[in-house]
């Protein structure tokens, strides 16, 4: 396992920069409270469009969801452990999504984050097969170091598992343990460059509710949560937790840090939608603006049979 608790090298300043055509671009981002998943699926899709069309820039909207389950392409229903009854008795809804990765579960106390990002603005820190161009798995292992360095934030050692996606924490410190529990699951949609979907980070989750699911289709690794780590490390006291809403604001800084984007905070959804409005241009004369007639035709429609001369 690869642990990281300092910030990457990812820094590309004493690199030769070959991408000049790929122009600085910034994070917009908005802290949205509870969202039901319907209008979380919603707002991706009118985002994505948006973004596509070049009237914002790149877009993470950071939120919480009710009680949901959401099975990823790759998904096997199998890995659903509760009965249909349990589920609606619980209130937990299943939805059946085009992100990869298999099944996972959203639900109060958890940071979920939508990156909405053109991957042609962004700059493969590492290089690479394209150069300095960012492709989907690229991006995916920036945004473990996004959550990596989250968790460095706090305290709290996380790192990587070869093979598996997703971010994870080793076992207490002194405890002779080092099983592997996951703290942040990441699973992502591209359809003509645009992102989608992205993560979930346990914070204060109940992970009872992980017991519904084999999560990610990993049977043998457990889930932990920020709030779990604090009590089993003893790295502070569980009530020193902060509220989700700042860590949605600590996310977004380490996403501007490890995509090497400056970071804007967006007051709202109408604020966004307005600044889109702002720079949309109009593709045709508005209605209301006479065309002139060309005189070669005013010409024509006053010449009562007389020979037109090629």
């Amino acid at each position: 396992m690869t642990f990281s608790g300092a910030p990457c090298k990812h820094n590309v300043s004493n690199r030769p920069r070959r991408m000049a055509t790929i122009e600085k671009t910034m994070i917009q981002y908005l802290y949205l409270g509870r969202v039901g998943y319907d209008e979380g699926l919603r707002l991706q899709a009118e985002i994505a469009e948006l973004r596509l069309q070049g009237r914002v820039e790149n877009v993470l909207l950071l939120l919480e969801h009710p009680p949901v389950l959401t099975l990823g392409r790759n998904a096997h229903r199998t890995n659903v452990l509760a009965s249909d009854e349990l589920l609606a008795r619980r209130g937990v809804t299943v939805h059946e999504i085009n992100r990869g990765g298999d099944v996972t579960y959203h639900g109060p106390g958890q940071l979920v984050g939508y990156p909405i990002f053109d991957l042609r603005s962004l700059r493969n820190p590492n290089g690479g097969s394209n150069g300095f161009r960012m492709g989907p798995v690229d991006f995916v292992r920036l945004m473990e170091e996004a959550l990596i360095r989250l968790c460095g934030g706090f305290g709290v050692r996380a790192g990587r598992i070869a093979g598996l996606t997703g971010v994870w924490c080793g076992g207490p410190a002194g405890s002779g343990s080092e099983s592997e529990r996951k703290i942040g699951a990441i699973g992502i949609h591209v359809s003509r460059g645009i992102t989608s979907h992205g993560f979930a980070f346990n914070v204060t989750t109940d992970l009872r509710d992980f017991a519904l699911i084999i999560p990610c289709g990993i049977p043998d690794h457990a889930v932990t949560s920020l709030k779990n780590e604090f009590s089993a490390r003893e790295v502070r006291q569980p009530e020193e937790l902060p509220a989700l809403e700042a860590v949605a604001h600590q996310a977004a800084r380490q996403f501007g840090l490890v995509f090497d984007q400056q970071v804007l905070a967006v007051e709202s959804l109408a604020a966004l939608r307005t600044q889109a409005a702002a720079q949309a241009a109009p593709e045709f004369p508005a209605e209301d603006i006479p065309m002139r007639v060309p005189a070669e035709v005013e010409r024509l429609r006053h010449t009562k049979g007389r020979p037109v001369q090629a």
